[in-house]
């Protein structure tokens, strides 16, 4: 937001210089971003007068002109202005004037002719790029008076970033606010009276969509005269608030645009058919918009029409074939409050962003309307003449915004500040910044103006407060600090125990944003219930994660083209997707995940090249396991995603519950994702993890443990794993471990089966196991295996 600073104390007027004004902005919240000079420096022009102007003799493009300057002498000058001429108002600089450059002006002859001075453009004053021609001047301005004060350009232009819930502040009358608060001062009363209505045309207003445009005022002016040029005064305010003059009847649109922070459209009346609608757009609908390009509108997209067709982009862009021309006799003026979910992104979809919709997004004050086309009305009257027709209304009352209520709380107040402010002092600031305040037992009730759509719950009062209040002005005090034990059970493994054993494994931490690109998200997850940002970063950062693997995939891919190609990269962090049964619809959990590529280790001579694979993920995930409850029921099971290559994925089950996946990413994903070579992951929910079994303390048996080796036959089909587990399950009285440590299938083993050799250990913290209790219990385990698996012993 641009504003000149003469124009703000034209509103409210502090004794400040403007250093301390912009740091009071800064201070308050309105960010100032910039400060600069209105006009160049020079020194020496003044409002003269072309008395006469001739052509020069010896050039055709230059003109010997008499210019009058006040001193009492007429001033011979050449100039090559295409306007020059006799009777206009001209900014001159005499001899020995200096213009921005410098430029110092001094006596001199052109083509044989004196010239005693310079008739100055407004670009060669630093007053902007039109240099077209001379500058020319009302006919009231003064002959003789310094041009720097006749424009008042001993002046700077503010511009202030505001963030998005300071709508209020997009105009002049805002900001003013802001500054009387700040400084205890009453800002001007801007006075605006109904105008006289001189003709009773009016033009009928449909609501078809009350729910986003609730409001919408109307009125026709009669007999504009549009061939006359805007005012000075007014094309400078534009200008020093970098909005460029274009006719007057959009000069005094932008003009309250800047002044009240109420976009404005008119339209060529004689170019519209029946009533105005404010309706949704109808498929394959198209528009020619006031630039020339022509848009087929979506059906989400609120337009302005008439009977027969789409007139403009409610609150964003208006259409070409309603615009106002040089040749409009009557045109019909809107002022109209949009719902701001009606306009929020849009313009966007479009590739649009115009100030009308850079205010809409963020609201509108609702009760503004009427203002802004009485002010709108009485400016235009006074320039393009005309005769203003009744204001039409159309509205729904029951969708207009509601005015908050909010309790905020003496004590609260002291609390959240560390300090204790004058109750009137409170209600001084609530009260200039627009608020109906009623101080009652301890507690301030406050309405929050129309104007304020932030102003929710007690902590944006106490926010207003504090910056009105300074926050310079709040004593510093050194906040108290209680060491309390932090509660944390043992049994839960705390995240950063699984961070630290992955470092120690030789991977390395990512960080990546929640919000990923849609297009790679849905093609990883087709079916992911997926939630869209509505003021997102850029397109390729629009929706929220679903998994942590496309921003690990995305820092992979960037290590890669870097010639990092030996890499293990893992992330902890919220996942989230849309829920109608989760708290405002939006289901969270944390989960961890991991992302290898490349080979084991670097290049070594005494090392040999391995390639990393599904098994050295599969490592990573028992080592996890391991650390939590359970772990020795853990399964991988065969399963098939759209991420992982078939056969090279499957599901992690603990207890018949799936906490994660598995797998090698599916060549197909390579090339749009920019991967290089072969890719593993695995992401597991912490929620299912980070639970483990205490230790407790057991007899360590003094007694010598015995082993016996099995080797069996059994069916190619038959899960190895399950056969182990179910040996565990059968009851078997001193069984220390199980392992397979040979799998074999080829010569002497039956086509369609597999050889299998396992080691049973057993110990007893008793005694010495017998050899007939050893071989009682293997032969129990051998019939198990011959039941249940079909085994076989080997000869």
């Amino acid at each position: 937001m641009k504003f000149s600073e003469s124009w703000l104390r034209e509103w409210v007027n502090p004794k400040i210089d403007t250093a301390a004004l912009c740091e009071q902005l800064s201070m308050a919240g309105l960010e100032v971003d910039g400060i600069a000079p209105v006009a160049g420096e020079f020194t020496g022009v003044l409002v003269g007068e072309v008395v006469q102007c001739a052509r020069h003799p010896d050039a055709d493009k230059l003109q010997v002109t008499k210019v009058d300057v006040g001193s009492g002498d007429l001033l011979d000058i050449v100039c090559g202005a295409p306007n020059c001429r006799a009777g206009i108002k001209v900014a001159v600089a005499i001899v020995g004037a200096v213009l921005p450059g410098p430029f110092k002006i001094k006596k001199t002859k052109l083509r044989g002719e004196p010239s005693h001075g310079m008739l100055c453009s407004f670009s060669e004053l630093g007053m902007g790029d039109d240099h077209s021609g001379i500058a020319e001047l009302p006919h009231d301005a003064t002959i003789g008076q310094d041009f720097r004060e006749y424009l008042d350009l001993n002046d700077n232009i503010i511009e202030i970033d505001l963030t998005p819930n300071r709508a209020d502040c997009l105009g002049l009358k805002g900001i003013a606010r802001e500054v009387g608060v700040l400084n205890q001062l009453d800002v001007k009363n801007l006075a605006i009276s109904p105008s006289e209505i001189s003709t009773h045309v009016v033009r009928g207003i449909k609501l078809a969509s009350p729910q986003e445009c609730p409001r919408y005022l109307g009125r026709i002016i009669e007999n504009v005269d549009l061939t006359v040029d805007s005012p000075l005064w007014l094309k400078e305010k534009l200008r020093r608030s970098g909005v460029r003059s274009i006719d007057p009847v959009v000069d005094v649109t932008n003009y309250i645009l800047l002044e009240l922070g109420h976009p404005m459209h008119a339209f060529d009346n004689a170019k519209l058919s029946g009533d105005i609608i404010i309706r949704h757009a109808v498929k394959d609908e198209k528009l020619t918009l006031l630039d020339g390009n022509e848009i087929t509108l979506l059906e989400n997209t609120l337009v302005i029409a008439d009977e027969q067709k789409a007139l403009a982009m409610a609150g964003i862009f208006g259409g070409a074939d309603s615009g106002v021309q040089t040749h409009t006799k009557d045109i019909f003026l809107e002022s109209a409050f949009f719902s701001p979910d009606a306009i929020l992104g849009k313009g966007r979809q479009y590739g649009l962003h115009t100030d009308a919709s850079h205010r809409y997004e963020r609201g509108v004050d609702p009760q503004l309307q009427t203002d802004a086309m009485e002010r709108a009305t009485q400016l235009l009257l006074e320039i393009v003449g005309g005769k203003a027709g009744p204001i039409t209304v159309a509205q729904s009352e029951s969708y207009l915004p509601v005015r908050n209520q909010v309790v905020l709380r003496k004590a609260r107040l002291a609390h959240v500040l560390g300090a204790n402010i004058e109750n009137d002092r409170v209600s001084d600031i609530l009260n200039r910044l627009g608020m109906k305040v009623v101080f009652n037992s301890g507690h301030w009730e406050v309405q929050a103006p129309s104007y304020r759509f932030d102003i929710a719950i007690e902590e944006d009062l106490i926010e207003e407060v504090a910056r009105v209040y300074g926050y310079n002005n709040i004593a510093n005090t050194a906040p108290l600090a209680r060491l309390n034990m932090s509660y944390q059970q043992e049994k839960v493994i705390n995240l950063n125990s699984f961070k630290q054993m992955l470092c120690a494994k030789g991977c390395q931490e990512a960080i990546t944003y929640s919000f990923v690109d849609p297009k790679k998200q849905s093609l990883l997850f087709p079916e992911a219930k997926t939630l869209s940002l509505e003021h997102p970063i850029s397109a390729d950062m629009s929706v929220m994660r679903v998994s942590l693997l496309p921003g690990l995939l995305q820092a992979l891919s960037y290590n890669q083209k870097r010639q990092q190609q030996n890499l293990a990269l893992f992330e902890s962090g919220l996942v989230f997707s849309a829920d109608e049964n989760a708290e405002n619809g939006v289901y969270q959990c944390v989960k961890l995940t991991a992302v290898l590529s490349g080979n084991t280790a670097g290049e070594h001579w005494s090392i040999a090249n391995k390639a990393r694979d599904f098994y050295d993920a599969k490592a990573l995930v028992e080592e996890i396991l391991s650390m939590s409850a359970g772990h020795i029921e853990a399964e991988f099971v065969p399963s098939q995603h759209t991420i992982f290559h078939p056969g090279q994925c499957a599901s992690i089950v603990v207890n018949k519950k799936v906490i994660g996946l598995i797998g090698a990413i599916h060549p197909q994903f390579e090339k749009p994702l920019g991967l290089n070579g072969r890719t593993f992951a695995f992401e597991l929910n912490v929620a299912d993890i980070e639970q483990r079994n205490l230790p407790s303390a057991q007899a360590i048996s003094k007694f010598p443990a015995i082993r016996r080796d099995l080797a069996i036959t059994v069916l190619e089909n038959v899960d190895t794993g399950k056969l182990l587990k179910s040996i565990e399950k059968i009851g078997i009285s001193g069984l220390l471990g199980i392992n397979l440590f040979d799998m074999y299938t080829g010569e002497s083993i039956n086509k369609g089966e597999k050889s299998l050799a396992l080691s049973i250990w057993f110990q007893s913290v008793d005694k010495t196991l017998e050899d007939q209790e050893i071989q009682d219990t293997v032969d129990k385990v051998v019939r198990h295996l011959r039941d249940n698996f079909s085994a076989a012993l080997r000869d």
